[in-house]
């Protein structure tokens, strides 16, 4: 497993505590073009310069889109049909989860992703707005998946619950992605007990914390990447969300200044403040 960051002034490669700069050109985007990025990045890991460790980094993300794919978790399923029972949209999500076909769609630009340690955004036109924090898979060109990172989809819980049919504008909107800390690349998926953990902090003190596992997602990883692919190319790769298990309870909103933290060891803390 390798963990790589994006810099300012280029990637870092890290492996139990030990970092490397590349000695040759290396991109995000070589990553997501390679048909083999594990063993691209052994060779560059290999011959690369001892550095320091990454003191502030860039969402790990040049040309890819990021995708998602929701009512994945039961508890999503369970909240959805609840923002949105007095719109008549219960029965349609429980039909969702219940579904061979997963539901999938645009997230972000790369452009409208922030980076870890800046702001996402509450919608102006939202009155309840939630983050949701994500295991997020790296998939190649190819349509194989080569790594993880986290990541955080920005949702307006009243927009989503008045009619499904705005969920586009519940979920995309500028800085309303987070990504990182880093890209995890490997070739193993993060086993079942996996935890996502997340807290959110206002002033100081926390006024939610959840945590759900990796196990608890209904669809296999691999599938929900090959319903992505089914019809559509993506010569730079492609992230996507695999949806969230940890949803506040419906008193809760967020406000401008909170801090999200959300948590998986193996990438490690994507912290974002509401801006």
């Amino acid at each position: 497993m390798t963990r790589i960051y994006a810099t300012t002034t280029g990637l870092v490669l890290e492996r139990a505590g030990h970092c490397v700069a590349p000695a040759r050109p290396l991109s995000i985007d070589d990553l997501f073009r390679s048909p083999d990025a594990s063993a691209l990045v052994d060779t560059v890991f290999a011959e690369g310069r001892v550095t320091s460790a990454p003191t502030s980094v860039l969402a790990p993300v040049q040309s890819q889109e990021v995708w998602a794919a929701g009512v994945t978790y039961l508890r999503s399923k369970s909240a959805r049909m609840a923002e949105s029972k007095d719109a008549g949209g219960g029965t349609f999500y429980d039909k969702v989860y219940e579904a061979d076909r997963p539901e999938l769609f645009y997230k972000s630009a790369p452009q409208r992703v922030a980076a870890p340690g800046t702001p996402v955004r509450i919608r102006a036109d939202s009155r309840w707005n939630v983050p949701e924090p994500e295991l997020t898979l790296a998939i190649n060109a190819a349509g194989q998946i080569f790594g993880y990172t986290l990541g955080n989809d920005m949702s307006s819980r009243d927009i989503e619950g008045e009619n499904p049919l705005y969920l586009p504008q519940a979920k995309v909107y500028d800085r309303s992605a987070a990504l990182g800390p880093c890209l995890v690349v490997t070739n193993t998926l993060p086993v079942a007990e996996s935890v996502i953990a997340i807290e959110i902090r206002r002033g100081g003190a926390a006024v939610f914390a959840g945590e759900t596992t990796v196990g608890r997602i209904k669809r296999p990883l691999p599938a929900l990447a090959a319903w992505l692919y089914r019809e559509l190319s993506f010569p730079q790769g492609a992230y996507l969300m695999t949806g969230t298990g940890i949803v506040p309870p419906d008193a809760f909103t967020l406000q401008a200044g909170d801090e999200i933290r959300i948590t998986l060891a193996a990438v490690g803390t994507l912290v974002n403040t509401v801006g």
